[in-house]
């Protein structure tokens, strides 16, 4: 990991959590008099954003979505519609492409599941943004927690957690062949002169057969920069963090406590290790808000305000929909008990990290998303505090906003200096990809990690193997 900080701390790293529609985390928000999220469908609103955080040296802009309703709340999906939760949502890939334009060195991190897009469609337009942002793009792996979309892409129901994940080795599998065993170093020649303008010999096809695609190929778009797109994976369920230390460069979690985080950290970098991978090969973020006040007046003034416009049931049909659970109409004070569910577990094993007992109550869901990944105070107290979180494992933070763009505004005017006078955070980018920005290594994946096994792996299907001998003769329909 890059220091360009203390001798004694690394800097943290630092991402905008974003999503393209008005309602993302923190429910009712948008209603702030000062929020401009409600202009979602303005480019306008995501490129000064996006110019804003570059000119703070943000790492980057993270953007999470769905392709689904959340599960019922008070019986229906009304409510959904009625809050904005998460619904109107936009296609970030989209939005991306648009960014990619807009600025120079900032990474552009995009969402996108294995339930919604075939791995050879998926890997051709992520490959497609790597080249326009000069290596810029990383890949959020999901696998939807949400039975809607699931239905939306012609499943017919949600699939078992354990068999998503199962899925989700499958598609990146499949993804990698193209990436990484498609197209061979030095390929693409472009030779004006001789007219060659890729080496046949050095593009294959990678025929992957497998349970759910088949995939002939080859990868239609020539290697980019960073090849592999960096990879993020969200996933703090048992299975999700296997996954996480076997594929993902930078995992995101939502902790309600550092010591939560040091539980998770000690556990991804055991599994990477049993996987073959080095124990800090994956970066581990948290998500937090942050309210910022120059004086712990202003601080309380601030916080007071913000939960004005909280809307606390729109924060429970958020978690309880990701669950699948319907929990409108009941008292905040109802117990959850030992419930199991096929949705989103590291999130309900964080709430019950984050009480006494560990038996949550809807409430406890309530005031563990909108406050336990929350950090109120000065800049010199959030600083103090952000290093507590970094000595329990956090290599960077995800921050959640509750308005934009004054949630990062707030942060970068008034916490970041802190953090600068510290060594904590970067004063200027690092020159390549984001993998060599952020990491600190080459523009493409280690030699560990399980892509790198398919470099080199399909030259028997290459392009040249196809080649008739010259004393063949060529058939003719007209003979």
């Amino acid at each position: 990991m890059p220091t360009n900080g203390s001798p004694r701390r690394p800097r943290l790293l630092l991402s905008a959590f974003l999503m393209n529609t008005t309602s993302h985390i923190l429910g009712g928000q948008w209603r702030h008099p000062e929020a401009q999220q409600h202009r979602f469908n303005e480019l306008a609103l995501w490129t000064d954003l996006a110019r804003q955080l570059e000119d703070a040296k943000f790492d980057a802009m993270f953007f999470a979505d769905v392709v689904g309703l959340y599960g019922d709340h008070d019986g229906g999906w009304a409510s959904h519609v009625r809050r904005g939760l998460q619904v109107p949502a936009n296609d970030p890939l989209v939005l991306a492409s648009a960014l990619a334009g807009a600025t120079r060195d900032i990474g552009i991190a995009v969402t996108s599941s294995v339930v919604q897009s075939d791995p050879f469609q998926l890997a051709r337009q992520l490959s497609t943004l790597d080249h326009l942002t000069g290596g810029r793009v990383a890949w959020n792996i999901v696998t939807s927690v949400l039975e809607n979309a699931h239905r939306n892409f012609g499943g017919n129901g949600l699939a078992a957690h354990d068999d998503r994940y199962d899925w989700a080795d499958e598609y990146v599998e499949a993804t990698y062949k193209l990436w990484e065993g498609s197209w061979e170093e030095g390929a693409l020649l472009q030779d004006k002169i001789r007219g060659i303008h890729a080496d046949p010999a050095r593009v294959n096809k990678i025929n992957h057969r497998g349970a759910r695609y088949s995939i002939d190929g080859p990868h239609l778009v020539a290697p980019s920069p960073q090849r592999t797109p960096f990879l993020f994976q969200a996933g703090s369920s048992p299975r999700g963090r296997a996954f996480a230390a076997a594929n993902a460069e930078a995992t995101f979690l939502f902790a309600p406590n550092p010591e939560h985080v040091a539980k998770n950290v000690a556990a991804v970098r055991r599994l990477a290790v049993e996987a073959g991978r080095g124990e800090h090969d994956v970066a581990v973020f948290a998500g937090l808000s942050f309210v910022v006040g120059s004086t712990e007046a202003e601080v309380a003034r601030k916080e007071a305000e913000y939960d004005e416009y909280l809307d606390l049931d729109a924060i429970v049909a958020h978690i309880g929909g990701g669950f699948g659970i319907d929990l409108g109409g009941l008292p905040l004070d109802t117990p959850l008990g030992d419930i199991h569910t096929e949705g989103g577990r590291g999130v309900l094993d964080a709430v019950r990290d984050s009480v006494p007992g560990g038996n949550p109550t809807i409430g406890d869901l309530a005031r563990y998303r909108a406050k336990s990944q929350q950090i109120a105070g000065t800049p010199e107290q959030i600083a103090d505090t952000l290093e507590r979180w970094q000595d329990a494992g956090v290599d960077g933070i995800n921050i959640i906003n509750q308005i934009l763009p004054g949630s990062y505004t707030d942060f970068i005017e008034g916490v970041l200096p802190e953090l600068r006078r510290r060594g904590l955070a970067q004063t200027e980018y690092a020159p390549g990809t984001l993998r060599e920005k952020v990491l600190g290594r080459g523009p493409l994946l280690e030699p560990t990690h399980p892509a790198a096994r398919f470099r080199g792996a399909f030259s028997a299907h290459s392009a040249a193997a196809t080649n008739r001998p010259a004393a063949e003769p060529v058939p003719s329909v007209y003979r």
